[in-house]
């Protein structure tokens, strides 16, 4: 199966992991090195990945391709890094660019949290995947043995 990469606005890849020092603050990179720490991190998970161009790119920041024969499939990512709770706007926006570009699924990975309005929607789309700061650190460390620091802690939960 080939997938029609001509709908996205690709650039050439740079490495940042290997300019990175030895416990990086993610929210410290520039939005652009961000965007393709992010797309290295799901190519050592095992996907093939592109970054798009910084503007015009309709909120993609990346798009990865599972290459495993049984579970193929396009996923757009929007990386976002940020200090407060990412809107839930950006997660319903992520989920019409999923729909138009016919993508199996939209992942949004930030250095930050989500709201629970953003994770039910999430969930009950069925196509979209959130990535926070806690988890992103896990990844890192699995897949790229890299020690990140993402960015702020969310405030506790009224109960």
């Amino acid at each position: 199966m080939t997938f029609d990469l001509s709908k996205f606005k690709l650039m050439d890849s740079m490495d940042v992991v290997a300019g990175l020092d030895s416990r990086p603050v993610l929210i410290d990179l520039s939005p652009l090195e961000f965007e393709h720490l992010v797309r290295q991190l799901f190519e050592a998970i095992g996907m093939e990945g592109w970054n798009t161009q910084p503007s015009k790119d309709e909120g993609v920041d990346a798009i990865v391709m599972n290459t495993d024969p049984a579970m193929k499939g396009l996923c757009v990512i929007q990386a976002k890094r940020s200090r407060n709770v990412v809107p839930f706007e950006t997660v319903s926006a992520l989920a019409g660019v999923v729909e138009h570009k016919r993508a199996a699924k939209g992942i949004l990975v930030t250095t930050s949290w989500f709201g629970r309005a953003s994770q039910a929607f999430a969930n009950d789309h069925g196509r979209l995947e959130l990535l926070d700061g806690a988890n992103l650190v896990h990844l890192f460390k699995e897949h790229l043995n890299l020690d990140v620091i993402p960015g702020p802690v969310p405030p506790k939960r009224r109960t």
